[in-house]
């Protein structure tokens, strides 16, 4: 066993530091490692066929519970996660066909056409719609659309767009952690525990709606001297209209009927019994279904690359879960914390949250599931209070940084091409506090409301 756990820890190791330096893309890093896991640690070190097919995870797709929650226990916390890739990339199918028809630019030039314009009203506008958006899409979408409408609006009102983009990323990744399907590491902890979409909004969601508050008049306090004499004495009449950005009319009425079936399915899952695989693929085959004209153009831009690298993670984790290695971490944070509730819920919170803020939150909350679930046995701590802990903890602590969040990559990316490049200084300088207040936030409430 000694043998098997030093093969998954070193595979581990490799692929964290090859993802963070990117000298490879990160989904053939985690598919190698996890190809590396399945000969050395599961063949070589365990000699064990069950663990190759336990970490594999097929059997569980084939189940009735997989695909009707209420039917029973359908999928394994163990292994890959097939519902959360299976809801992502169902997700992403949606999102792809809502972008083609110009949702997201429409919905940003409404909106600024609502506040007449005016840069301040734009800056609160957008900070609370990043939020809502990344509630129910992919936050790195919800920036790509956001930062780009934000851009343009700068050339035309005449200011600087970098403050406000960062902070739409914040607002994203904190609205992300509102709901079970707005951030990554939420839909892992969702389905590897049972959790619904309403469970997130009760509780994480609690926390961020709070937080929001806090956030938006932050970032108005340390933004609004950008902006206050940007955008005066300028003919607002020949600006793009709201309506020339729907690119297809038929199929917006079409995507935006989708969406609201998708919100609607999420929130009442856990009534109607339909698992949140069920819920993904179903919409992405309604999505295809009403644009089979366009079905090349919407898979062409599918993130492939994403569910690609979810596999590998997974195989990988399974690696450490199957040689007892997040069983002695668990252990090693159990005596730490010596006994004491508060000190252990702190340490899932701020570890995570600084952890995440340096490396990809993605395989962070992935391994450390089986963690809280064995510290939870083990202490008596409810799952749920850690699984909160630990949501709140990988979604605000990548904020911090520029490469702490795939969102923050892409914002100041298009803040760059823009001509308004950011630096480390300059991003922490302004996200940093935020994500310390958020987390201040977080850590009193969970204490409050929980121990």
């Amino acid at each position: 066993m000694l043998f098997a756990q030093i093969l998954a820890t070193a595979i581990f190791l490799m692929m964290f530091f090859l993802v963070i330096t990117e000298v490879v893309e990160r989904q053939w890093v985690t598919l190698g490692c996890g190809l590396l896991t399945l000969l050395l640690v599961f063949g070589l070190g365990l000699h064990s066929w069950e663990a190759v097919m336990k970490t594999l995870n097929v059997r569980s797709i084939f189940t009735l519970g997989f695909w009707i929650a209420s039917a029973g226990e359908g999928e394994s916390s163990s292994g890959i996660n097939w519902a959360t890739i299976i809801f992502i990339a169902g997700m992403m199918v949606m999102v792809e066909g809502m972008a083609r028809v110009g949702f997201f630019r429409w919905l940003c030039m409404l909106l600024a056409k609502s506040v007449k314009y005016k840069v301040l009203p734009i800056f609160v506008t957008f900070m609370f719609m990043s939020f809502v958006l990344a509630m129910f899409i992919d936050s790195i979408t919800v920036i790509l659309f956001l930062a780009a409408v934000t851009v343009e609006l700068s050339r035309l009102l005449k200011f600087n767009p970098l403050p406000m983009i960062l902070a739409e990323v914040f607002c994203a990744n904190l609205g992300g952690s509102a709901t079970m399907c707005g951030d990554p590491p939420n839909i892992i902890i969702g389905t590897s525990f049972g959790y619904s979409f309403m469970d997130f909004v009760k509780n994480t969601g609690a926390i961020a709606a709070i937080s929001l508050i806090f956030t938006v008049a932050y970032f108005y306090l340390f933004c609004k001297k950008d902006f206050a004499n940007s955008g005066k004495d300028i003919d607002t009449s020949k600006f793009p209209t709201p309506s020339s950005a729907i690119t297809d009319k038929g199929g917006f009425v079409v995507s935006s009927i989708i969406f609201g079936i998708a919100v609607v399915l999420l929130v009442t899952h856990a009534q109607t019994g339909l698992s949140v695989a069920t819920i993904g693929l179903g919409i992405a085959i309604i999505t295809l279904i009403t644009s089979i004209k366009h079905i090349p153009e919407i898979m062409k831009h599918v993130d492939y690359k994403t569910i690609l690298f979810f596999i590998g993670l997974f195989v990988v984790v399974g690696g450490l879960e199957e040689t007892g290695i997040l069983v002695l971490i668990a252990s090693f944070i159990s005596k730490i914390s010596n006994g004491n509730v508060y000190l252990m819920i702190a340490i899932i919170i701020w570890v995570s949250a600084i952890a995440s803020a340096f490396i990809d939150n993605i395989p962070f909350a992935a391994t450390m599931i089986p963690v809280i679930q064995t510290l939870s046995g083990t202490t008596g701590v409810p799952l749920e209070t850690m699984s909160w802990a630990l949501s709140m903890g990988t979604d605000i602590g990548g904020s911090a940084t520029p490469i702490g969040a795939s969102a923050n990559v892409v914002g100041t990316s298009v803040a760059a091409k823009a001509g308004h490049p950011v630096g480390w200084g300059k991003y922490c300088l302004l996200c940093g506090p935020a994500t310390v207040i958020v987390m201040i936030i977080s850590t009193v409430f969970i204490f409050v409301r929980y121990l």
